[in-house]
């Protein structure tokens, strides 16, 4: 189940004595991590002592022993199994009949568990659904799948996150944050918790506009780097070249400006191919793999240019890219492929 879901399970009752929590997303991982050790304790003087950690490849009787052993000083008996390849897809994968013993007897513990343990499993990898394992214990116990968080999928994340600090965002902010998003390579989860916590603390409004957000992500580089490429989009020739000279004087590196617009390009190229084929507004969102938002408002940036200029400024920035990497040009090739893109390369 997905991590709303999840959290909501943890906080409608008794605790299940099974969880796992398997993905990608280590954000959410965390999160869950510290919500179920909360809801076992974790604030009692006895915590530490109630748990056993064991990281990796484990013995299958090591962790049956484990688990069926009664604490001695504690109420609880907490097994936690980091990182471990029990429910991670092989490809013919071969056990013998000992190994196929001993997971039948994990089964059934996990089946029918001690009434004073609890078992936490994690795993960094998407689980394998067909396995016996991941059945015993996604019908009796939790399971979190963690999904890595894109631009296009990160709508949840920022729900739940304005939802916990009563905020939310008027529809220039929203716009304005999914912008910057889509250029996080790959996006932090962490960061944008903490500077959410920022924005909550920096303003007594309930709804946040586009100017309180920008001050908050003022310093990030993808901002400057989304108002760049918005620029282009609008081909506001003077904006782009003004947002250009500025990233450059910050210190932003000439390649990472040449490969956002290169990718810029591409993806308003695409954008036309698809609104030909009859594909516009927000159901460009899973082709691009963009944020329905953000697919939109590519397809009408893509409509102020013609499919031939976008091919011609693909092939003037390639050039570009080999002329600055081979040091027969300078950060003027960016000053001309912008002012092409907003001059001459419109319909």
């Amino acid at each position: 189940m997905k991590y709303s879901e999840f959290m909501g399970r943890l906080d409608s009752g008794k605790l299940p004595h099974i969880f796992l929590l398997a993905g990608e997303e280590h954000y959410y991982i965390e999160k869950a991590r510290q919500a179920i050790f909360k809801g076992l304790g974790a604030d009692k003087e006895d915590f530490a002592d109630s748990l056993q950690k064991f990281t990796g490849e484990v013995g299958l009787d090591t962790l049956i022993g484990t688990i069926e052993t009664a604490p001695f000083f504690t109420e609880k008996n907490i097994v936690l199994v980091q990182d471990t390849p029990l429910f991670k897809a092989a490809k013919g994968e071969a056990t013998g009949k000992e190994r196929e013993k001993q997971l039948a007897g994990l089964i059934s513990l996990l089946e029918d568990m001690p009434p004073y343990s609890y078992v936490l499993f994690i795993s960094r990898e998407k689980p394998d659904k067909r396995k016996k394992l991941f059945k015993a214990v996604e019908k009796t116990g939790l399971v979190l799948e963690a999904e890595p968080v894109r631009a296009w999928n990160i709508g949840d994340w920022l729900q739940d996150k304005l939802r916990e600090i009563g905020k939310e965002l008027d529809r220039e902010a929203y716009g304005y944050f999914q912008g910057a998003v889509s250029l996080m390579q790959p996006i932090s989860l962490e960061f944008l918790d903490s500077e959410f916590d920022k924005l909550a603390l920096y303003t007594e409004d309930r709804r946040i506009n586009k100017g309180q957000l920008m001050q908050v992500f003022a310093s990030l580089p993808e901002v400057s780097n989304f108002a760049l490429l918005d620029a282009v989009s609008a081909r506001d020739v003077r904006k782009a070249l003004f947002l250009l000279k500025r990233q450059l004087s910050e210190g932003t590196y000439f390649t990472i400006i040449l490969a956002l617009l290169t990718r810029h390009v591409r993806q308003l190229w695409q954008a036309k191919l698809l609104m030909s084929k009859g594909i516009r507004g927000k159901a460009l969102a899973r082709p691009l793999e963009l944020n329905p938002y953000i697919a939109e408002r590519l397809g009408q940036a893509a409509e102020r240019f013609s499919e031939q200029a976008l091919k011609e400024a693909m092939l003037e920035l390639i050039d570009a890219d080999y002329r600055l990497k081979t040091g027969q040009a300078g950060e003027e090739v960016l000053e001309h492929a912008i002012i092409l893109l907003c001059k001459k390369w419109g319909i």
